[in-house]
């Protein structure tokens, strides 16, 4: 996700998502290796990882080599990073129906619940002031 933005970012030239992004896919990374040096089977997480790696390469492939309008490119990138974002935000459901089933909030983490409100948020008036549909989503 981080990653998506970034390069949104970059077609857009906004220096705000440049520099957030810059820092989630840093942490993120950082947060990847820690995963892996800490996990007991390394071999999945790390065919998982590199599968990851593969449709990253994929799709900057497809955003940067097959669409050689900027506009087109950018509404693209922005309509993916959109959804992408949406179905990270969905993923919690899970947990959700966990949480009615049991009636225990064990598994919810409560900062980073706020914490992800509050950046939503965020984003959302920071694209309202932008008028960019893709951010405000």
């Amino acid at each position: 996700s981080n990653l998506s933005w970034l390069g949104y970012g970059c077609l857009k030239q906004d220096w705000t998502l440049i520099a957030v992004n810059t820092i989630g896919a840093a942490l993120q990374t950082l947060y990847i290796l820690a995963y892996l040096y800490y996990s007991p089977a390394k071999r999945p997480v790390l065919l998982r990882s590199l599968l990851l790696l593969a449709v990253l390469a994929t799709g900057y492939g497809y955003f940067t080599l097959l669409i050689a309008d900027a506009q087109t490119r950018l509404a693209r990138l922005g309509l993916f990073c959109s959804v992408f974002t949406i179905s990270m935000s969905l993923s919690p459901l899970a947990d959700l129906a966990k949480i009615i089933r049991t009636k225990s909030t064990r598994c919810l983490s409560f900062p980073l619940t706020i914490a992800t409100f509050l950046a939503s948020t965020s984003w959302t008036l920071y694209g309202l002031q932008l008028h960019d549909p893709y951010i405000t989503v």
